[in-house]
């Protein structure tokens, strides 16, 4: 589908609709899920425009809910296929997509699963992400994804305003941390915008933030990513000491770490929020042998 001119909005979910939808299928937004939905259709536009969907994309949607991102996004690619945890709210969004925009049920697929334990999608390939993510489960869910289908060129999440400062974070910034290296192993990651609470039912009591990651090839080395990512945890796990001190339990002791650090060309004093992702799989390459008795 090439649907570059805008639709009516007849078809998308307002205030009021997602009022009316949620109390027939008497869905109450829990907390423990995340569960805030959209309920301005100039947003969810918003957040489509900003994720550069094509009428050649096959999106992935984490989290539908009552369906109005899905509606829009609809409007523009060729395919959506949405995850959604709840059995409820995954029973009725087909019949949402079929009732508001029967011209494009068609290409619209449901899993009902947590995002977590998918690892694969029926559909073609996914080619971007794009969610309105909980708060409480959004950077394991993104890197999951991210990791499990490839074929994602591009993510457009929203999320908590302070997660998406920490995706987005470069080296030196002090909320640089796990998800900013990590994110940056698939993709680069920058920040697209705020979103303001009164946006959403109920309003959450935290501001949300936009943050685009296009894939890009992870850094060159012969180190696996599960070995890079375990050299992430140990210096994050104890961020206020010095690389040497922080992956003495990785390396075997801080003498070992040291010379680990060095062969990888890195000063010791250091600490793990100012290195690249470069830089820890460098390390990772150099992690001693532990020898066999």
């Amino acid at each position: 589908m090439s649907s570059t001119d805008p639709t009516p909005d007849s078809h998308l979910l307002g205030a009021s609709d997602i009022r009316e939808l949620a109390a027939t299928l008497g869905v109450k937004p829990t907390k423990q899920r995340g569960q805030n939905f959209v309920i301005d259709g100039n947003t969810v536009r918003r957040i489509v425009r900003a994720a550069e969907v094509t009428g050649e994309d096959a999106v992935v949607e984490v989290g539908p809910g009552l369906g109005s991102l899905t509606l829009a996004l609809l409007e523009v690619a060729a395919h959506v296929t949405a995850v959604e945890i709840d059995p409820l709210l995954a029973q009725h969004l087909p019949t949402t997509i079929a009732a508001r925009m029967p011209g494009r049920a068609k290409d619209f697929d449901l899993v009902l699963s947590d995002a977590m334990e998918v690892t694969e999608l029926p559909g073609p390939p996914p080619t971007a992400l794009v969610a309105n993510l909980p708060y409480n489960v959004a950077v394991p869910v993104l890197l999951h994804m991210l990791a499990t289908f490839p074929s994602i060129e591009r993510t457009l999440v929203m999320v908590q305003s302070e997660v998406a400062d920490r995706l987005a974070a470069k080296p030196g910034n002090k909320v640089y941390g796990v998800p900013s290296v990590k994110a940056n192993w698939y993709a680069d990651v920058k920040r697209s915008g705020a979103i303001g609470r009164n946006v959403f039912w109920p309003a959450p009591n935290v501001d949300s933030g936009l943050v685009s990651l296009v894939r890009r090839q992870p850094p060159a080395t012969s180190a696996t990513r599960q070995e890079v990512f375990a050299v992430v945890d140990a210096a994050f796990a104890q961020r206020r000491k010095t690389l040497r001190a922080a992956l003495a339990g990785w390396a075997g002791s801080p003498a070992a770490a040291e010379q680990a650090l060095a062969a990888a060309g890195i000063d010791h004093k250091l600490r793990g929020e100012m290195l690249t992702v470069e830089q820890f799989a460098a390390i990772a390459e150099h992690k001693p042998k532990v020898p066999v008795l």
